[in-house]
């Protein structure tokens, strides 16, 4: 094992130090003045559709700043100096869906489109409502995630392997491509089908395990609110996305891509450019899902999926979902237990950030038990955060396995 320094693992503080002074002044000064043009958008002093995603642009481009192959300074965005294209059109074949497969999905583009429109859906003022619940419980629907690694890696697959399988506990499909494109890409096919034919488990499998877990007494608990509701204008969440956007994206660039396009959404819906969200939470997020099931589909090729290692993916999917969905209910059950019954702990399940799907499932149980119980507003905090969470976690493997 390489040894693992706070530069390596770090890369945005690593890479401030390696480019000297004056380069580091510009990045932060580049970064300021991203957020400057995001709120000057905002504000309609400028043009939002071209400042907002430009601001957040320059945020995450100079925060994810990475050590690249010969150890000089790059990032996971684009090559603007590219001027030879002989070796990319030669590998644009004449095959239907080459072309697709080629400039959306074999370098993760689909998975930041899907991510951009999930992004969309995600109103963090659920999160910042009960910010430490909320990520409490996110962390604990991590669980499969945490232990199917080592589990995975005692059944003989790799470290990286082990890595791409296990984010199929966080139920967040682009997290599993990106993760698998970046440390297993000989599987990475078999692990994103695996993990896509496993999230229609979240919503008819789930239901099933949070009966088994909560009795029904607990179910049908209503929450009492023992403090006034606090409501987040717009200028607060954009704020917030726009930070944590370039403190992840700082901390681990390697995954900076996926950042970028979460908190993108979020700008978009927070900022009031209608048209542009209609498009991002429209065409784009269902165009770009529907094309990433039909390339999954014609890349079932029957050589590929009777490799021995599959039956192990799908026995390990399952259990990672699994896994997570007792984690968070665990959690749920921590939190009554803290706020002294005044907690319902269903919303736990919520935490597996299938955005919203699983924070829909929450209500819908907890609805049948208890007409009067309203736990919608929880359980989305939770699941906005689970998807935070998912893609922190993913940050984390594809920094540290590399080094293991």
């Amino acid at each position: 094992m390489e040894n693992i320094d706070f530069f390596t693992l770090f890369q945005g503080f690593g890479t401030m130090a390696a480019g000297g002074w004056v380069l580091a002044v510009a990045r932060v000064f580049l970064i300021a003045l991203g957020g400057l043009l995001v709120y000057l958008g905002w504000k309609g002093v400028l043009e939002p559709m071209v400042m907002i995603p430009m601001g957040l642009g320059m945020v995450a481009i100079n925060c994810g700043t990475l050590f690249m192959p010969g150890n000089v300074l790059g990032n996971l965005f684009l090559d603007p100096m590219l001027s030879d294209t002989d070796e990319l059109m030669n590998m644009m074949q004449i095959d239907f869906l080459q072309p697709v497969y080629t400039l959306t999905f074999s370098n993760g583009l689909i998975a930041c489109f899907v991510f951009m429109g999930i992004g969309t859906l995600l109103d963090v003022g659920f999160l910042l409502q009960k910010p430490f619940a909320s990520i409490f419980l996110a962390l604990c629907a991590e669980l499969g995630t945490f232990l199917t690694l080592p589990i995975a890696n005692f059944l003989g697959l790799s470290v990286g392997e082990s890595a791409s399988i296990a984010t199929v506990g966080g139920a967040d499909g682009p997290m599993v491509l990106f993760t698998s494109l970046m440390l297993a890409k000989h599987l990475f096919v078999p692990i994103t089908v695996v993990a896509y034919l496993y999230l229609g488990l979240t919503y008819g499998g789930y239901p099933y395990l949070v009966k088994l877990l909560v009795p029904k007494k607990l179910r049908a608990i209503k929450m009492k609110n023992t403090k006034p509701v606090k409501n987040y204008d717009a200028k607060v969440k954009l704020a917030f996305a726009v930070i944590l956007c370039g403190v992840l994206c700082f901390l681990f660039p390697v995954a900076s891509p996926l950042f970028f396009s979460l908190f993108l959404g979020v700008a978009v819906r927070e900022s009031g450019m209608k048209h542009i969200y209609d498009f991002v939470s429209g065409p784009l997020l269902y165009g770009s899902t529907f094309m990433l099931g039909l390339l999954l589909g014609v890349l079932c090729d029957a050589k590929l999926l009777l490799d021995p290692k599959v039956l192990k993916l799908l026995v390990l999917g399952i259990t990672a979902l699994l896994l997570s969905g007792i984690g968070g209910i665990l959690g749920g059950y921590i939190m009554y237990l803290v706020k002294r019954g005044n907690y319902n702990p269903v919303i736990g399940i919520a935490a597996v950030s299938c955005v919203p799907t699983t924070a829909k499932v929450a209500q819908k149980i907890v609805s049948k038990d208890n007409p009067e119980s309203f736990i919608l507003g929880d359980a989305l905090g939770a699941n906005i955060s689970g998807v935070i969470t998912s893609a922190i976690i993913t940050g984390v493997y594809i920094t540290v396995i590399p080094y293991l």
